[in-house]
């Protein structure tokens, strides 16, 4: 038996999922929340429940006429103690959906905690605003889903650290007080009141102190670590997240990947009692953007990407021919049974390819036999044999068209393959039951560097830290940016890129050229990095490592659409926190401490 104390005082001997028919006749005490109460002709029966679960007490009138008034006068969500004694429900009234429901129990003294004042929305329900939910979050987390969705997050985190743990790694807490640098997005910045005009940064992610962890001789590092960046929202974008961060020395890919497989085979064991599959399968960036239009494409379903640009080499098309001897291509989707496309979703598509950089959008119905489009005039009988032949065309199927530079077309056509998914309800159940439907694989080999129109210089991919394929140096040296692969990999599942990292560098001769292609200049490589340049020097060991966002990954396993709902205390998607009021403005003293003045209060 469990007992739960506060002081000197028990509160409860059970908890409310806990009492069974064993139980029957015991005394007992239970603590909780009001879930339900009904009056069924003066007997008051009340749901009790707290976090593990729901316990029946009925209270009679011609057992205790005072309890059963005092209980006629619960709400629900007051809180209340009731003792009293386990008893058989009757014959016909058994609940089989409930653990505790083959019993019930008989109060013999009832004390009110706390009454509970009027609810901002039922707790059973699912608040369509949330706005409120976001101001009443507290109340908000009663709610059984959410509820799991915090106990799921414990087990994912408590299965990462004993896996890590297992394997030799340690677990170090790196500064939240950082210095800003140049990683992708913006800082959050602290203002010193020690020393006016300078700065502290919140960090983006621990990718520096975890470098330096190796020089130290850690070797195996890892954290669960809080990060922060100061950008625009989405469903699975907060500006404070958790990350999972891992980094080890004299290491090799083929090394993160077993230590990253058998930690999500643990977590999974551990959350959903499921044996993922693995080792998982790998696709080159390349191949990946190829076949799916997507570097973390969702391979549930099919509906690949095809080249058919030998087949349109010498096409009478212009749209294709034009496009192929720019030196770009010509791709297409089959999908399958969607002839019945209306006017508003082909407008739709339409926009989409639009948005990703296409003239327009060529497709293909299948109706009744016939090839339906006013390209197909153009099209030679060795053409249409080779669409017939590489798409798998049948009745009722609608075939979409991307002509232009590879990149172009493979983004195009791979944003329109999701749409079209989300159309047909091909992305599967929200929370799949069994390994079968949690797709892992790698995604391995991507570029080192991306163009950059906006600054007309080249960006790093990943970050400025990653090392070059080594059988790509005499690219990197010959300066041939686009063609240089990082030695960078991701781990995706079910179309959700959850985790990434790469091998680094750990040659200062290296990074100085790695810097430099970068655009850095010598000043601002040591004002910047003059840290980690100087501890290079200093023996640096060979290492890499990888991180996962916490919240994303807890975000898939509850089956949830937003990582709000698998934190406690989210910020809206205004990056507020509507329960505390903040951002807020501060007192002005606070202001004049740190030499701060705000451009409002500037005279002019």
């Amino acid at each position: 038996m469990t007992r739960y104390f506060l002081g000197d005082r028990m509160y409860r001997t059970h908890n409310c999922n806990s009492l069974r028919k064993t139980d029957i006749g015991q005394p007992v005490t239970l603590a909780g929340w009001v879930n339900v109460t009904r009056d069924h002709g003066g007997v008051i029966f009340i749901d009790l429940r707290d976090r593990e679960g729901l316990t029946q007490v009925v209270f009679r009138p011609e057992e205790d006429a005072e309890l059963a008034k005092q209980a006629h006068a619960l709400r629900g969500e007051d809180v209340i103690q009731v003792s009293g004694r386990v008893a058989a429900r009757l014959p016909g009234t058994e609940n089989p959906n409930l653990a505790t429901g083959d019993i019930e129990i008989i109060p013999s003294g009832l004390r009110i905690l706390n009454r509970t004042d009027t609810l901002p929305f039922p707790i059973d329900a699912e608040p369509q605003n949330e706005d409120l939910r976001m101001t009443h979050r507290y109340f908000d987390l009663r709610r059984p889903r959410l509820a799991r969705n915090l106990r799921m997050r414990h087990r994912v985190a408590k299965a990462t650290r004993d896996y890590l743990d297992s394997q030799g790694f340690v677990e170090v807490e790196t500064p939240i007080l950082s210095k800003s640098t140049p990683e992708g997005a913006r800082d959050f910045l602290v203002p010193s009141r020690n020393m006016p005009g300078k700065f502290y940064a919140l960090p983006q992610a621990p990718q520096q102190y975890k470098q330096l962890l190796m020089v130290a001789g850690v070797e195996k590092y890892f954290q669960i670590a809080k990060c922060f960046r100061d950008e625009d929202l989405r469903a699975d974008r907060q500006p404070e997240f958790t990350q999972i961060d891992i980094e080890a020395s004299f290491v090799t890919p083929d090394d993160i990947f077993a230590v990253t497989e058998g930690m999500l085979g643990a977590i999974f064991k551990a959350a959903r009692n499921i044996e993922i599959k693995t080792p998982f399968d790998r696709l080159t960036y390349r191949e990946a953007v190829s076949r799916y239009g997507s570097d973390k494409p969702d391979r549930r379903f099919g509906m690949e990407l095809v080249d058919l640009s030998d087949d349109f080499r010498l096409s009478s098309f212009k749209v294709f021919r034009n496009a192929i001897d720019a030196g770009g291509v010509v791709k297409a989707i089959n999908a399958k049974r969607f002839a019945g496309i209306t006017i508003g979703q082909a407008d739709e598509l339409t926009e989409i390819a639009k948005l990703y950089g296409a003239k327009g959008l060529a497709f293909i119905k299948i109706e009744n036999g016939e090839w339906k489009s006013p390209i197909v005039k153009f099209f030679s009988d060795a053409e249409k044999a080779a669409l017939q032949s590489k798409l798998n065309i049948e009745e009722g199927d609608c075939v979409f068209f991307g002509a232009d530079k590879w990149e172009t077309a493979c983004e195009v056509l791979g944003r329109l393959r999701l749409r079209i998914a989300e159309i047909q309800d091909l992305l599967g159940r929200a929370r799949p039951a069994d390994a079968s439907e949690w797709d892992f694989f790698w995604v391995t080999d991507f570029p080192l560097f991306e163009w950059s129109p906006e600054e007309n210089k080249w960006n790093a991919m990943h970050h400025p830290f990653t090392r070059p394929k080594t059988e790509d140096m005499p690219l990197f040296e010959a300066k041939k940016f686009p063609e240089v692969r990082a030695e960078a990999y991701d781990v995706v599942l079910n179309g959700v890129e959850i985790g990434g990292g790469s091998m680094r560098i750990y040659e200062p001769e290296l990074q100085e050229k790695m810097f430099e292609a970068l655009g850095i200049s010598p000043e601002a490589r040591q004002s910047q990095f003059g840290h980690l340049l100087r501890a290079l020097r200093l023996g640096a060991p060979p290492h890499g490592g990888i991180a996962f966002g916490l919240d994303r990954l807890v975000m898939l396993i509850c089956g949830e659409q937003s990582i709000r709902d698998v934190m406690a205390f989210p910020k809206n998607n205004r990056a507020m926190d509507l329960m505390t009021q903040s951002p807020a403005e501060v007192d002005p003293r606070q202001l004049r401490d740190l030499s701060l003045k705000l451009a409002k209060d500037k005279k002019l």
